[in-house]
């Protein structure tokens, strides 16, 4: 008699803040994961709590617009300690009993995975698990992501998962599997042909799980070389790794051909570093393939690695979307941000772009607001100097993240207790300012970068 392959559940979990809205967000860590365990053998569910196209959506929901759009959200109580933000807290995705609903129709799962991105959304992940605890009793929880890597104490204590794993999962996943099955990691390792080290032995994510798939998140490398004090990419993504250009090239044509995904969103930290071996490649592959495919990069692309050569190959490749990490023109902030671009080659930059034919709607600079010890006048002067490189200024409220060198200040500026919990990291709620949340400050943000 045969016996019964495992079953794994992975699961994406709701959002609660103050705002939210799908913009090329996608759990692509635990989808990784997902596809490293059917190579296993293992059968795997997925359940989206942010599921845009639950068949139970208002259709206004699934309207695909570049393949973003606006989850549902469901009004509930401000966390304690923010009663004083005057914004409606909300739940965004599904409604709870759709996903009970979904949960009951799958055969009892003997593992669950569960993944977690800001570390403010913290009690989404937590009504997240106690839901799943309440349908499934006596399966064990699994929690990993980015807030339990950040903040694995507070996970411990108060996400109700029964185990927290830190760092890139992919690490740990065929230890999950050797647990679950029995069998020895040298067997898994063969079946799998996984090297956690080496990105050309990764599986593609396991995006057909979803009902549709408006676009495909693309990672062509992993970690950054750059150790920015507002970022914690080093703490994720401690190496540094590249995959080989044919490989990326041949992931693109196959979501296109098998399943006629024509937009692609880059989720590198630092896709153009040493762009004469791995970016370039990539970019003349693409164009020779011809394809109607667009690429969107929300992550942002570094200025300094964008030469003429460069942006014309972004724009006959068909890059549609350019976001560039500025972060801010004040010169007296440089130093103990980064030390990526200077103003003359932030300016430089856009030139190329703008001559490579892109348009000031498609290219747009992240202006860090919401700095530690940041002044209004500071952000105005930065949102001046990029509109006058012809192109858009993109306001990127500042987080707090901890393990980053920015942390101990962001600590010392914020009207709330940071190290105690944290849902005081919101970016949308201006944490580190002494003075209450402010919508005056924010709709001068909003006329200065609209007009």
């Amino acid at each position: 008699m045969a016996t019964r392959s495992p079953h794994v559940l992975i699961v994406n979990p709701w959002i609660h803040d103050f705002a939210a809205y799908d913009f090329w967000a996608k759990p692509m860590g635990i989808l990784l994961l997902g596809a490293v365990l059917r190579r296993c053998g293992i059968d795997v569910s997925y359940v989206d709590c942010l599921d845009r196209f639950h068949p139970r959506a208002p259709f206004a929901l699934t309207g695909i617009r570049l393949g973003r759009g606006p989850y549902l959200k469901t009004w509930i109580p401000k966390p304690v300690g923010l009663e004083d933000v005057p914004r409606r807290f909300s739940r965004y995705g599904i409604c709870p009993d759709w996903f009970r609903e979904d949960l009951l129709r799958l055969s009892p799962p003997d593992l669950i995975l569960v993944t977690s991105v800001m570390t403010y959304w913290w009690t989404g992940v937590y009504e997240t698990i106690l839901v799943l605890k309440e349908v499934f009793p006596a399966t064990p929880v699994v929690l990993g992501g980015i807030y339990a890597t950040l903040c694995t104490e507070h996970a411990r204590q108060r996400s109700g998962a029964d185990r927290i794993l830190t760092g890139p999962g992919e690490t740990h996943i065929l230890n999950l599997a050797a647990e679950l099955t029995g069998r020895s990691l040298e067997s898994l390792r063969a079946q799998s042909g996984l090297d956690p080290y080496n990105l050309n032995t990764w599986p593609y994510p396991a995006l057909d799980l979803y009902r549709k798939i408006p676009y495909v998140p693309l990672l062509t490398s992993v970690g950054c070389p750059f150790t920015c004090s507002y970022c914690a990419s080093h703490a994720l993504s401690p190496k540094r790794m590249q995959r080989s250009p044919e490989t990326v090239v041949q992931e693109i044509r196959h979501w296109h051909m098998a399943h006629g995904v024509a937009d692609f969103v880059l989720y590198d930290d630092a896709f153009l570093i040493d762009a004469p071996h791995h970016a370039v490649p990539i970019l003349e592959r693409t164009i020779r393939m011809g394809l109607p495919i667009r690429f969107h990069t929300p992550n942002a692309l570094h200025i300094r690695q964008i030469t003429r050569s460069v942006a014309r190959l972004l724009k006959q490749a068909g890059f549609h979307t350019i976001r560039l990490g500025l972060e801010t023109a004040g010169v007296e902030n440089r130093e103990r941000l980064d030390h990526k671009v200077t103003l003359e080659e932030f300016s430089r930059t856009a030139a190329y772009l703008l001559e490579a034919g892109f348009t000031r709607e498609q290219v747009g600079a992240y202006l860090l607001v919401g700095l530690p010890e940041q002044d209004l006048a500071s952000v105005e002067s930065s949102i001046n100097t990029v509109r006058s490189c012809g192109i858009r200024p993109i306001p990127a409220y500042y987080s707090p993240i901890p393990q980053t060198p920015l942390w101990k200040a962001a600590i010392r500026s914020s009207r709330y207790p940071l190290e105690s919990d944290p849902i005081f990291s919101n970016n949308t709620i201006m944490p580190c300012q002494k003075t209450p949340f402010s919508w005056e400050r924010i709709t001068k943000i909003k006329q200065w970068t609209s007009t």
